[in-house]
């Protein structure tokens, strides 16, 4: 109890990865400097298929620039351009006239679907994106109210009209811009620190188009964009002129640079947060007490009377339970290759997740990179092979395998194959709606490359110098007769399974919804403190399950624990992938096939990643207890 006090003040004091950056912010000292924004892709949370933002009939810069991608972007569907809108540091603008855009039958349809599918423009200020204000929330410790920034504003509006059964959608073709910036009070240097935006839709009026000289009878520039009374909504349709403008205004704030990310994470659900957190401490407390009570107590008194007793007799009479199944506890299971190969994968995983976290918990991932997290996670993937060929070829050889070359080669294809499989499924699909979403055919060329060029050689060196190894010597002998093992039915080891793979589900379960909100909903994560403290928990909690299932059905004389020890902890990954179905059809608005079948591959992708995670924690911790209490014991 006082470690787990102590890890909690520990990562209580370790700054928020948003509050280390790893680079200097861009300095505004001059007014007038020039502010480019930058677009990004349209994104929908109902369809969950991003498109170029040129895909609408936008205003268009004279030379579109595409700016260079990081992995994490590209995987992440990101299509960063300019655009026409640039402002001047402290300089503001007001009714600024951009361009006119007449729309034909085409461009208009395009726009309305994207309306009716609820698209948002991403737009991107020193690495800020723009962000709508929706409302006031109250701010624990006393420190007043914060806004709560949502990324992103709307394409347009639908609206119905009374009598009508059909809506009528309009564009948002006026954006009233609010920068805000930080000035320190010891260099005179201004930085963004604030990034919002109000849009409206405004069917404009003029005399004479002059280009950006025009004046407008729809607002007034010298009166901070004051609309005219009874000013018509600017609708989509063919034929139709449409006037964008803009305003830009500056607002001084006492908002630090290195705190700027704070109001685009703060979603107000840090208490959710803690209790789950205390409530899966006390859980995993409990869960100790259940452990050290009826598992330790129990096997430290039937091995002390057991090596004891002075005649081979005496030890035959008290060889009951776990003790009789001695001489096959360690016989090889069945389809042992392919545990081999999930043990290895298992730990290449887990490798992966462990560091992934340190870094982000410790502030190394800037939320300034969207999808920076994604590099890491790739890298280390691949490095990890070394582990992962390591650790089957020393589970294979325990079971007396010889050819190594074969689980090195299904340790290096059988997790990756699974996945690339899917996502070039996805991508198929994903191409065929024209969408930006799917990963770029380079990409995909990198990751291959790096995976046969680093990860496979990684893996067979690793299979190498862990077959070369002495094999791990089994404490006790096996038996050359199997023994018969009372019969069961189905539902009395499918039911302990199921049942502890979702205690061990519970513990995740409220950070897994976070998870799932930041991915399809487009919002920030920055929980890593929370979310590395419920995966050591997670840690514990697996080993525990595992060991206690496991020692039940040694006590019931079933000595296939092998397989059984893996899907006990491995089962939580359907409970996951059933907890992402319900999360769909209460939380999620997708009505698209294409955008159902691309939500649910890469669940299966998550919950098969978590089945090798959990399945291979579950069973080293069996592993290590099975022989701790056979090897405890002097069999004849």
């Amino acid at each position: 109890m006082h470690t787990l006090v102590f890890f909690l003040l520990l990562f209580s004091l370790v700054p928020s990865s948003h509050s280390l950056h790893g680079a200097a912010p861009p300095d505004y000292k001059n007014k007038g400097d020039i502010l480019e924004v930058k677009v990004n892709k349209l994104s929908s949370a109902k369809t969950q298929l991003p498109y170029d933002y040129y895909s609408l009939r936008h205003c268009k810069p004279p030379v579109i620039i595409n700016s260079s991608l990081s992995l994490g972007q590209a995987l992440r569907g990101d299509l960063i351009k300019n655009s026409v809108y640039n402002f001047k540091m402290k300089e503001a603008e007001y009714c600024k006239v951009v361009c006119r855009v007449k729309l034909d039958e085409a461009s208009a349809k395009s726009f309305k679907e994207k309306i009716d599918d609820e698209y948002q423009i991403n737009m991107i200020l020193d690495d800020l994106p723009v962000a709508v204000v929706r409302k006031m929330i109250d701010v624990p410790d006393g420190r007043g109210q914060s806004n709560i920034y949502v990324p992103g504003f709307q394409v347009g509006l639908k609206a119905y009209y009374a009598g009508s059964n059909e809506g009528r959608q309009f564009i948002h073709n006026h954006l009233s811009f609010k920068v805000k910036y930080h000035e320190d009070p010891g260099t005179d240097y201004a930085h963004i620190v604030g990034f919002e935006v109000t849009p409206y839709s405004i069917a404009h009026e003029y005399k004479d188009w002059k280009g950006e000289k025009t004046k407008l009878l729809t607002c007034t520039p010298a009166n901070n964009t004051v609309f005219r009374d009874g000013n018509a909504l600017q609708e989509v349709d063919a034929d139709r002129e449409v006037v964008f403008t803009y305003d830009v205004f500056f607002e001084s704030t006492e908002v630090k640079w290195g705190s700027r990310w704070d109001t685009y994470h703060y979603m107000g659900d840090d208490p959710v947060h803690w209790f789950s957190l205390i409530n899966s401490l006390i859980f995993v407390i409990f869960l100790s007490g259940v452990v050290a009570m009826m598992v330790m107590r129990t096997l430290y008194k039937d091995i002390t009377n057991y090596n004891q007793l002075d005649t081979k007799d005496e030890s035959r009479e008290f060889e009951t339970g776990w003790k009789l199944v001695h001489g096959d506890v360690f016989r090889s299971p069945h389809n042992a290759n392919i545990l081999c190969v999930c043990v290895g994968n298992g730990i290449q995983l887990f490798g992966m997740t462990l560091i992934t976290m340190i870094f982000a918990l410790l502030g190394f991932l800037s939320p300034s990179s969207q999808g920076e997290l994604n590099i890491p996670m790739a890298l280390l993937w691949i490095f990890m092979g070394i582990f992962a060929g390591y650790s089957s070829a020393r589970l294979y050889k325990i079971f007396k395998g010889t050819e190594w070359e074969k689980i090195a080669l299904l340790t290096v294809f059988m997790f990756p194959a699974i996945c690339f499989g899917i996502i070039f499924m996805l991508n198929a699909l994903i191409w065929r709606e024209k969408s930006c979403g799917a990963v770029p055919f380079g990409t995909m060329f990198s990751l291959g490359l790096m995976w046969f060029g680093i990860s496979v050689p990684l893996v067979f060196v690793g299979s190498y110098f862990g077959f070369k190894r002495p094999a791990i010597e089994d404490p006790v002998k096996t038996n050359e007769i199997r023994r018969q093992i009372p019969k069961l039915a189905w539902y009395k080891w499918v039911l302990p399974v199921l049942g502890g793979g979702f205690l061990l589900f519970a513990v995740v379960s409220t950070e897994f919804f976070s998870i799932l909100t930041s991915i399809w909903l487009d919002q920030f994560y920055s929980s890593f403190g929370f979310l590395f403290i419920i995966f050591i928990i997670l840690l514990v909690t697996t080993c525990e399950i595992a060991i206690l299932l496991c020692y039940f059905q040694l006590r019931s004389e079933d000595y296939n624990w092998w397989w059984r020890a893996y899907l006990t902890a491995g089962s939580s990954a359907l409970h996951m992938f059933t907890y992402s179905i319900y999360y769909f059809l209460t939380r999620l608005w997708i009505e698209k096939f294409v955008s159902t079948v691309l939500y649910f591959g890469y669940m299966l992708i998550v919950s098969f990643a978590f089945f090798l995670l959990t399945g291979t924690i579950g069973f080293c911790a069996c592993f290590w207890f099975v022989r701790k209490i056979y090897s405890s014991v002097k069999f004849d």
